[in-house]
């Protein structure tokens, strides 16, 4: 066959899948789709002392929605929050020592922490050469995943799953994904943007979220207010229960015991899917046609039909979403979208962009009333904290590419403790039943197909 006929066989091929299942199926075998009841509960698989997500009571067998809560630990999130900020400091590497160890820090131990992640906060001699800028992605999230994979070559102890070691590979993978994270990036804006190439080496003195601008930006340059509503994000963004698609994968992954960088470069697969990580891109492309298309932004009922229009499939990617608002788990509020609005209006002040901010809240504001009666949305709907954190990163000038590896640079503190309590408890290989529900046939030979 030649190279034609070959690309015409490789064409059809694509049309004998079968793999289209009667969806009533589902129902006659009470196939819980998604690892989700049909009242919207996550099926209990797995138990956790790391995160917790708190969203509705239950009272005499109904489910009532509350207002969201999200704790760390045992602890909420919002006294967390409270606490480094009444402090005027960063509270990143505060909550990294929570998550992995069970106990917030005291002054010396989050000294001593802060200064092994920064003495950690480095890549292999040749590393950003040869494995970085030598093979540049056109997506960071995979950069980083091969970046990741190519660390355990590097590893002498790569397989060794002990508690000691993982905990070290772990605390190493932290330290090292805001470089592997911005790095990538560079490499993509270079080579595939054609812009100027310039790499900063990590300065040892500053926090994570200092560290990203400082090592993102030409200048080096970025205000107080910037880093602290970064460090805010990547607090934020750190942990959200064992049942998120990445952290269950993560699970997963290392009940079959396999090693820490093929663990994390799995859960870097799962957090790149845009059902997950990549949420708030959406929300930002979405806000972009909106801003195109309404002549006032401060206008109520013109923004009220772009939204309607966006229910009734007539506007933007015709998906009938309204990007960044309704959440699987939360419907009253998402407890991290209400913390991130009180400081997202400070920085739109000192951006000169409170028009949009008001465009967002107004949004915010409509779109619940307007989808339940639109979409016949039967439980209450919030904005989740993809919709004001994409708009965060644009004013922060993080761009477009790095907004799910941002993510990811927070929550691998949330995979890391998830892996590290799989071990722990030893638990069995996470293998759930599939019911196969093909009929059955004869093999026929060859010669008489």
């Amino acid at each position: 066959m030649d190279n034609m006929d070959l690309e015409k066989f490789e064409q059809d091929l694509s049309k004998k899948l079968r793999n289209s299942i009667d969806p009533e199926l589902y129902n006659k075998y009470q196939v819980k789709r998604g690892l989700r009841d049909a009242d919207g509960r996550g099926v209990l698989v797995g138990l956790t002392e790391i995160g917790e997500v708190h969203s509705y009571i239950i009272d005499e067998n109904e489910v009532i929605p509350i207002p969201g809560t999200l704790m760390y630990r045992g602890i909420n999130i919002q006294y967390i929050v409270n606490g480094f900020l009444k402090d005027d400091r960063f509270g990143f590497e505060e909550v990294c020592y929570l998550l992995l160890f069970g106990e917030l820090p005291n002054k010396k131990e989050l000294n001593q922490f802060t200064e092994l992640v920064s003495k950690y906060r480095n890549l292999p001699e040749d590393f950003v050469r040869d494995m970085i800028l030598k093979m540049p992605s056109k997506n960071i999230m995979n950069s980083m995943a091969r970046s990741v994979l190519a660390l355990y070559s590097i590893d002498d102890n790569a397989d060794n799953t002990s508690i000691d070691n993982v905990l070290k590979q772990c605390i190493r993978l932290i330290a090292c994904f805001p470089l592997i994270g911005v790095y990538g990036y560079h490499a993509f804006s270079h080579y595939h943007k054609n812009k100027s190439l310039i790499i900063h080496s990590p300065e040892p003195h500053l926090s994570t979220a200092e560290n990203i601008l400082h090592m993102l930006r030409n200048d080096c340059k970025y205000t107080k207010l910037e880093a602290m509503l970064l460090d805010l994000a990547l607090v934020l963004h750190a942990e959200h229960g064992g049942g998120n698609n990445s952290s269950f994968v993560t699970h997963v992954v290392t009940s079959a015991g396999s090693d820490t960088y093929s663990v994390i470069a799995a859960a870097l697969g799962s957090l790149k899917g845009p059902r997950h990580g990549g949420a708030n891109l959406k929300v930002v492309e979405m806000f972009n046609d909106m801003k195109e298309n309404l002549k006032d932004w401060s206008d109520d009922e013109e923004v009220e039909n772009y939204l309607a229009k966006l229910l009734n499939k007539e506007a933007f990617d015709k998906s009938g979403l309204i990007y960044g608002i309704g959440h699987a788990v939360y419907s009253i509020s998402d407890p991290r979208a209400v913390i991130f609005k009180k400081y997202v209006k400070k920085l739109a002040k000192e951006k000169g962009l409170e028009d949009e901010y008001n465009l967002y809240a107004k949004v915010e504001k409509l779109a619940s009333k307007l989808m339940k009666n639109l979409s016949k949305v039967n439980k209450d709907v919030s904005a989740n904290v993809d919709f004001y954190s994409g708009f965060v990163y644009r004013m922060l000038d993080i761009p477009i590419e790095m907004y799910t590896p941002i993510f990811a640079i927070s929550r691998i503190v949330g995979w890391s403790a998830h892996r590290i309590e799989e071990i722990v408890n030893n638990g069995k290989i996470v293998r759930p039943a599939f019911k196969c529900v093909s009929r059955r046939r004869n093999y026929i030979s060859l010669e008489n197909r």
